[in-house]
């Protein structure tokens, strides 16, 4: 006898809330009904899932082993299901996208009422991450498609560039460069910047938009780009902000003064997918709109 799909669901929700009551919660059903199911997997596969006690669950070594292939299975059968749909109705059903903090806020407002309008019977989940976090979600199946940037190591996911974003410097009033349109990497030598905290891929994409000129102010981290801009106004020092924020006015209404860096390196924003993926016709449709969105956001600003 093998296990089930169900089975394996619940023991997937139990790895992740490690709660059986919460877990239930999830799957809509029973906590018995929960329990007896994964009581069956472990009579079927012969070993110990979990260590229960009345307030905690421990997942066994070999439990954590099973759950990841478990997720690769559920993951897998979902995508049989995604490949019929598409067969019947191109870009319906429910789609999970992941993306990235310094994308999301100014990028999807311009995309969801695009695909709303074009394709009403497509449901579009949205899961805000880190991008290690978006990668992880990827090969797990938790997530369908991830907008990340790039460089950044997918390993064996697909990715397709979108677009190029560069920045600009963001400076407060009164600073020495706070008269100039733009400047290169020298304006910046030896000013230390206020960047994303570590975790953020954008710290390190600010750092290479000029290799070895720039550095980072190690007295401030900001955990999003708004907490970023605001330090910048009251006066703590500078930053860079990329294009795609500039565009969607993340600075209006800021005291602060917008420097354009046109020799800096850019980084590129990518769609990612398992290369298994039964969407990807679905995947390269929603990288056309994002693109549509990033020119829609670029002519705004123009």
């Amino acid at each position: 006898m093998s296990p089930s799909l169900r089975q394996l669901t619940f023991l997937v929700a139990l790895a992740d809330e490690l709660h059986f009551s919460n877990a239930a919660k999830r799957c809509n059903v029973t906590q018995s009904t929960l329990s007896a199911g994964l009581k069956e997997l472990e009579t079927i596969l012969g070993v110990s899932l979990a260590e229960r006690s009345k307030r905690t669950v421990i997942m066994t070594p070999l439990g954590k082993k099973i759950v990841e292939r478990a997720r690769h299975l559920l993951a897998d059968a979902n995508e049989l299901v995604q490949l019929a749909a598409q067969a019947s109705e191109p870009m319906s059903g429910d789609l999970h996208m992941g993306v990235i903090p310094t994308v999301g806020p100014f990028l999807l407002p311009r995309l969801r009422p695009m695909l709303k309008e074009q394709f009403p019977n497509l449901r579009l989940f949205l899961r805000e991450e880190l991008t290690d976090q978006l990668i992880d979600g990827l090969r797990t199946g938790r997530l369908d498609v991830a907008l990340i940037a790039l460089p950044h190591d997918t390993g064996e996911l697909e990715a397709l560039e979108l677009f190029e974003d560069g920045y600009h410097l963001v400076v407060p009033m009164g600073h020495p460069l706070a008269n100039q349109s733009q400047t290169d990497g020298q304006g910046l030598k030896g000013q230390p910047l206020m960047l994303l905290e570590k975790g953020h891929c954008l710290q390190q994409h600010a750092l290479s938009a000029f290799p070895g000129l720039i550095g980072k102010n190690d007295d401030f981290d900001a955990t999003s780009l708004p907490t970023l801009l605001g330090m910048v106004e009251e006066g703590l020092g500078s930053t860079l902000i990329p294009d795609l924020a500039i565009d969607a006015g993340l600075t209006h209404g800021h005291k602060v003064v917008e420097i354009a860096l046109p020799k800096s390196l850019p980084r590129k924003i990518a769609l990612v997918w398992r290369k298994s993926s039964a969407r990807k016709e679905d995947l390269l449709v929603l990288a056309e709109y994002l693109g549509k969105a990033r020119q829609n956001l670029a002519d705004l600003a123009q």
